[in-house]
């Protein structure tokens, strides 16, 4: 087992080696005639820019001072982000290269093609003529253009890094701006008529941290609160990072407003950052956690479990006493952080679980990778005759960017049948 941990570990590294020293050819190389600055310059950004993003990943996981997390987090995650488009972008671009060749070999050709000029008769100067004035001296020879194969390797070079900077640059604006509102009505057989309309905010993946502190927090709050819903489930990964650290980060949620209260379950994050601390945390700021419990409330039965990550300290998820002596004619609703948690679910008789942690891929085409791990990436499915309802997170684990899963906070309305 230790052996094929090694030889992974030394896969990867050389995998990321050689990713990065062929990004280095394509932008900084290949786009100079000869070696100098711009290759040192380059080599120095993509070895700086790993060494922070590896440092930014240490120092969280490593619960480093609270001021160096912060110092690394920012330009390091965004570099992990940025090396990703630009990655692509320059294997995109070896698509482009020999079309872009090709065209100016076409027009050199043409250029380079002798044109018809008409004969003209010479003109017969004076033999004793003297020029009247000096003739100017010749002017300096026009500096040598650059080679075909260098221009086209500095427009693809230049294209890749403008598109990957401005992909991560709105990427970074949709996380910083705050999550938008997602409505979806959910139909439930055993709703009773009574409680038709009833509105529950579902946010997940917030990731407090170094990155997204006290102001993100509020402007969920405050996004969640206009939605006027009934109950707020808030459904893990509210923090990275410890209660000493983020306490006052995490303060807002105590603005939460809903007629029927504000509930909490863990995510896998928090076993990474002292999940009975902030377990207790959620609950002196109003949330009531539900740790393999159940609420019952007028209309349905609300029940939550633990994260299974919380398997490795023996505080997993507990189906059985979440739910296993409610009554089978009331409609349940369960919150569980991740989506796999669905196949428990069904086997108890649950109506609905709500569910986050896959960030709907947050960076494409992560989605690809989210879609093969989870049985839900986003949104609305029935699995059996339970129904999952996954949200794509409010805020951003890493680098505080989402490219093609833009962040929701998401008001799910239960509807009754006999209605």
């Amino acid at each position: 087992m230790a052996l094929l941990v090694v030889l992974f570990v030394l896969l990867a590294l050389a995998v990321l080696v050689g990713a990065n020293w062929y990004l280095w050819r394509r932008l900084f190389r290949d786009t100079t005639a000869r070696p100098g600055l711009v290759r040192r310059g380059g080599a120095v950004l993509i070895g700086g820019g790993w060494a922070l993003a590896i440092g930014a990943l240490v120092a969280e996981r490593a619960g480093a001072p609270f001021w160096l997390q912060r110092t690394l987090a920012w330009p390091g995650f965004l570099w992990l982000a940025l090396s990703i488009y630009l990655l692509l972008g320059v294997v995109v671009g070896e698509a482009v290269r020999p079309v872009l060749r090709r065209v100016l070999e076409r027009r050199a050709a043409r250029a380079a093609e002798p044109s018809a000029v008409p004969e003209r008769e010479p003109v017969q100067v004076p033999a004793k003529a003297k020029p009247q004035a000096q003739d100017p001296p010749p002017s300096p020879p026009p500096a040598p253009a650059p080679s075909r194969r260098l221009f086209v390797s500095r427009v693809v070079g230049g294209a890749a890094a403008a598109a990957a900077v401005g992909t991560v640059g709105y990427g970074t604006y949709g996380v910083l701006r705050g999550p938008g509102v997602k409505r979806v009505t959910v139909p439930l057989a055993k709703l009773p008529r009574a409680a038709h309309g009833y509105r529950i905010a579902v946010v997940s993946d917030i990731h407090l941290g170094p990155v997204l502190g006290r102001g993100f927090a509020q402007k969920v709050v405050d996004t969640i609160n206009g939605t006027q819903p009934d109950l707020i489930a808030v459904v893990g990964d509210l923090v990275d990072g410890s209660v000493k650290d983020l306490g006052p980060a995490a303060a807002p949620l105590a603005g939460l407003k809903a007629r029927h209260g504000s509930y909490f379950v863990t995510g896998n994050h928090e076993y990474f950052s002292g999940a009975e601390q902030w377990v207790e945390e959620v609950r002196r700021l109003g949330l009531l956690p539900l740790e393999n419990a159940r609420a019952e409330l007028p209309w349905f039965d609300l029940a939550g479990v633990n994260d299974i990550a919380g398997e490795s300290e023996g505080l997993g998820p507990d189906f059985t006493r979440a739910l296993g002596d409610r009554d089978p004619a009331r409609a349940c609703v369960l919150l569980a952080h991740q989506p796999v948690q669905i196949h428990d679910a069904v086997r108890h008789g649950v109506d609905l679980q709500l569910s986050g942690h896959t960030h709907g891929g947050q960076l494409w085409p992560g989605n690809l990778i989210a879609s093969a791990a989870n049985p839900t990436l986003a949104g609305l499915e029935r699995h059996g005759d339970t129904q999952l309802y996954v949200t794509r997170g409010a805020g951003a684990w890493g680098p505080p960017t989402r490219v093609g899963a833009p962040s929701d906070i998401t008001v799910i309305e239960l509807a009754s049948r006999g209605s």
